[in-house]
């Protein structure tokens, strides 16, 4: 058994049938994992006895699950119209200058990955990022440079 199939033999093997816990494993798997790899997603159809294209159906539609390898740190940036009005599209724009990436893009050494996402919950204190899961809140332009700073520098 490789390496991979046994972390996911290991989320699988402390979850239920019911599909009720298709969101949560998916959530577990794809933090474990890194992302979502075919394996995973068949081994959850099998555990949960579920149609293949209902899983992959269900992983793709939320933005905190994805289907791809994501750098080391993920920089997920909110775009709900609150973030939007608070300046969120010139975070936005500090981020693409500062880790030259497009939506959905990872670093080519694998060491960053940026994603946009629909809501964080937090619009009263917009604009906001996640990086790695860490809130990052009122934020200004000019900050983002040293946020990232930061996170590279931190011990991953």
């Amino acid at each position: 058994m490789t390496p991979t199939i046994e972390r996911i033999q290991g989320v699988l093997s402390h979850h239920g049938t019911h599909r009720s816990t298709l969101v949560p494993l998916l959530k577990e798997l794809d933090e474990t994992l890194g992302y979502l790899p075919d394996d995973a997603l068949n081994a959850v159809s099998q555990h949960l006895h579920l149609p293949p294209a209902e899983v992959r159906a269900v992983a793709t539609f939320y933005h905190m699950l994805s289907l791809q390898p994501r750098g080391r740190h993920v920089v997920q940036c909110c775009e709900s119209a609150p973030c939007h009005i608070a300046g969120g599209r010139a975070i936005w724009q500090a981020l693409q200058a500062a880790l030259a990436l497009e939506a959905g893009e990872t670093s080519a050494d694998g060491s960053w990955a940026v994603e946009r996402i629909s809501c964080i919950g937090m619009c009263d204190q917009g604009p906001v990022l996640l990086i790695d899961g860490e809130l990052h809140r009122d934020l200004t332009p000019d900050q983002i440079p040293d946020l990232l700073a930061r996170t590279r520098s931190e011990p991953t």
